[in-house]
Formats: structure tokens, sequence, C-alpha cells
């Protein structure tokens, strides 16, 4: 019997659509997202410990990811009667972290049938071939992949690094820059490099407000 081929959508390929349906009711991407940037995540499964911590930290930032144009997708391979139930333990008994009576108002997919999980590439057969892994999609206003994170079945994701993600790619979208590692909002940005030997030359040579170069290829601009 031959193994199943695992395959996933890239970076700049339009997102895999999909209907299903969430603790929200049915939900049609991308088109019930429309001009709104979308993280699609993906849990190994309900009642499990890593995956509570996740969804509450999640949900207490869903307003921030909001401000930011930013929607919240989960999905696991359980049904929606397990989601619904879960949610409720998170609500009415687990505290961590200062987090308590945390209600998570974001939808959650059911998929037992693994057929979203199959589009994006969250089940990985020697990871598990019943759980979907720790896979963060990110999707844009087109509803282009723009960034892709995976993370292994034991280890939670860090949700302040995801929304730094977004923040990033949201300057770089409006600015035409570039942000240099562990960029933060408020630090310096890059300027795209330049094409031809003479434009290098003329940028380093041009006095312009905020700008310094390191090198020919390596010029940044300050923020105020």
């Amino acid at each position: 019997m031959e193994e199943e081929m695992v395959t996933m959508p890239l970076i700049g390929d339009d997102a895999p659509s999909f209907k299903a349906v969430t603790t929200n009711g049915e939900i049609n991407f991308p088109k019930d997202y429309k001009g709104k940037w979308v993280i699609l995540f993906s849990h190994p499964a309900d009642f499990t410990p890593v995956c509570t911590t996740e969804f509450m930290t999640f949900a207490t930032m869903q307003e921030e990811f909001r401000e930011l144009n930013t929607e919240l997708i989960g999905l696991s391979i359980d049904s929606i009667y397990a989601h619904i139930a879960w949610l409720r333990t998170i609500k009415e008994k687990i505290e961590y972290k200062g987090m308590k009576d945390v209600e998570v108002t974001f939808p959650i997919i059911e998929d037992l049938k693994m057929e979203v999980a199959k589009k994006f590439g969250m089940l990985q057969p020697n990871a598990s071939t019943t759980q979907a892994v720790r896979a963060v999609f990110i999707m844009d206003p087109k509803a282009k992949i723009r960034a892709i994170l995976y993370y292994p079945l034991s280890n939670g994701r860090n949700m302040d690094e995801i929304k730094r993600i977004i923040l990033a790619m949201q300057k770089s979208d409006a600015e035409n820059v570039a942000t240099p590692a562990n960029w933060q909002p408020g630090d310096d940005v890059i300027i795209p490099p330049p094409g031809s030997c003479g434009t290098a030359k003329e940028r380093v040579e041009t006095e312009e407000e905020g700008k310094y170069c390191l090198d020919w290829f390596m010029c940044f601009r300050k923020q105020s």
C-alpha cells in the first residue's frame, strides 16, 4: 500500500479554498474573509494541555489581532461537540498565567475527515497520522499565503512572534521596506537593495532624511 504524499501550499500561493463547519457556524474561506488578514492554525487535539494554553493566549489577544485587520481560525481533527465541551471547560475551570474565564470566540473548524488539514499539509505521517501538527498559515487580504510556521506536537507557539510577523509584513507592504532580525515596531527598517552598480553608488552618495548606510547594499531608514 503506497504512502500518501504530503503536500502543502507554499508562500506566495493562493490559499486553498474550503467550506467548513465551525464552532461559529459554517465558514466559506476565503469569501467570508475578503479584505482581511487571516491566521489559520491547527492543533493536535482538544483537551490537551499545550493546546489549551495556546487557545487561551490567542483568545486574550484576539482584539489585538483585530486591530491589525486580522482574524483567527483554529482547526483540529475533532468533532464540533468536543470543541464546544473543551471551550466550556476552558472558560469555567482553567486559570493559567493570570488568564481565567477566557471565552474563545474565534471559529474552530471540525475536521473529522481531515479535508482541510490535508489541503494545508497539516498532517505529517512521521509525527502523527491522526493529529494535525501545530501549523500556522498567515494569509493576506488577497488570500495569498505570506508566512508559514510549523511547530512540533510537544511545543507551544509564541503568539507574540505571530503578531510581530503580521506587523512586519504590513509595514513592508505599506512602505516597500524590509525588516531586520528581531525587528519590533518603531525599529529602523531596511531600504531594499539596489539593482545595479550605478544605483548603488547613487544611493550611498545621495542624502535623504532619515537614511543611513552601513555599506552600498545595506541602507536603513530611521523611524520616528
